[in-house]
């Protein structure tokens, strides 16, 4: 039986899983952290990925299984560096994968691939899509077969350096009393290849109706978006960076505004926080990552489960990942 909160695989490092169902099976979507020697800084250039192995897990209980190399960046024409967390959607037979990465002038962009099987392997678009930027794709397939995808990410993810509508390497964004800039948002052409809409930022709302700001750490946005479905309300989750938790709010529509609830993990070994939300036979499962398996190597991660559970006024319980396993 599957031992929930363990690493799913030991030989590489994993992180940034993004979870999906298909046919049944587990398909979790990682990142691969490369081991090597380097010093952590607030561009992130110690995360230096640059491929994506896909994991299988029958059903909770099951071993989980590396299905090997779905994509390398030597295969991908815009790539420089740099492959972070992925996401992964299902239409029409096709799998489609999502990814950021830096182009040649080392501005992260989004891009995707394209298998018939939810392992891959992945053919890759020649080029980014067009008008996105920064990090950290999740896509969310609505109930009425939209396709809508969250992105963004502070800091190295370089969101705060487009506040102008253009890249600014010298932008650095709202902070104190302003609001803060919540993850991007639009929805995907009918082929998957492209934004339909314009892409906006999305508003995160405090308890009182008014804009979270950008001095608040324990609740601003900062990376990781996700975005799943229950009991018909919408549930943005999201890295709050600095602090280390994984947040939550919700909202009546896909677009938002979306109040915040709370939390729904205390902080892990490592500074990164990023998960995904995943609903299994009427049970519901997060996935995220820590630095246990590496003794606190933020760049050597491991991927892990629990299991989650909501209270009856919607909220989510929040999980400690070390202290009621």
């Amino acid at each position: 039986m599957s031992d929930q909160r363990k690493p799913l695989v030991k030989h590489i490092f994993t992180a940034d899983p993004s979870a999906h169902v298909f046919d049944g099976k587990f398909y979790i979507y990682p990142s691969h952290d490369l081991a090597h020697e380097c010093i952590d800084n607030d561009r992130g250039d110690e995360y230096a990925m640059e491929d994506y192995h896909i994991l299988r897990m029958d059903s909770p209980e099951s071993e989980c299984v590396d299905c090997g190399e779905a994509l390398h960046m030597k295969d991908v024409p815009w790539v420089s560096k740099q492959m972070w967390a992925p996401d992964a959607a299902l239409k029409d037979g096709k799998y489609y994968l999502y990814f950021p990465a830096r182009d040649k002038d080392e501005i992260f962009r989004l891009g995707v691939a394209v298998s018939d099987k939810p392992e891959g392997p992945f053919t890759p678009d020649p080029d980014y899509i067009p008008g996105s930027f920064s990090i950290d794709p999740a896509v969310l397939q609505d109930d009425d077969g939209r396709y809508y995808v969250y992105y963004g990410g502070l800091w190295g993810g370089q969101l705060e350096n487009w506040c102008s509508g253009a890249f600014d390497e010298n932008d650095h964004g709202p902070s104190g009393d302003e609001p803060a800039l919540g993850p991007m948002f639009a929805q995907l052409s009918g082929d998957m290849h492209s934004f339909a809409s314009k892409p906006k930022h999305l508003v995160i709302l405090d308890e009182n109706g008014d804009p979270i700001r950008a001095g608040d750490e324990d609740r601003r946005y900062f990376e990781g978006p996700w975005m799943h479905k229950y009991q018909g309300k919408y549930y943005l989750s999201y890295s709050t960076g600095t602090t280390h938790y994984l947040v939550y709010a919700t909202g009546d529509s896909p677009d938002g505004p979306f109040t915040y609830r709370g939390r729904l993990m205390e902080p892990v070994i490592g500074w990164t926080t990023h998960h995904s939300i995943v609903e299994y036979k009427g049970r519901w499962y997060m996935f995220y990552h820590d630095c246990e398996m590496s003794n606190g190597i933020n760049h050597q991660r491991c991927v892990k489960y629990t299991e989650i559970f909501y209270n009856e006024d919607g909220t989510i319980q929040t999980v400690h990942p070390y202290g009621d396993q």
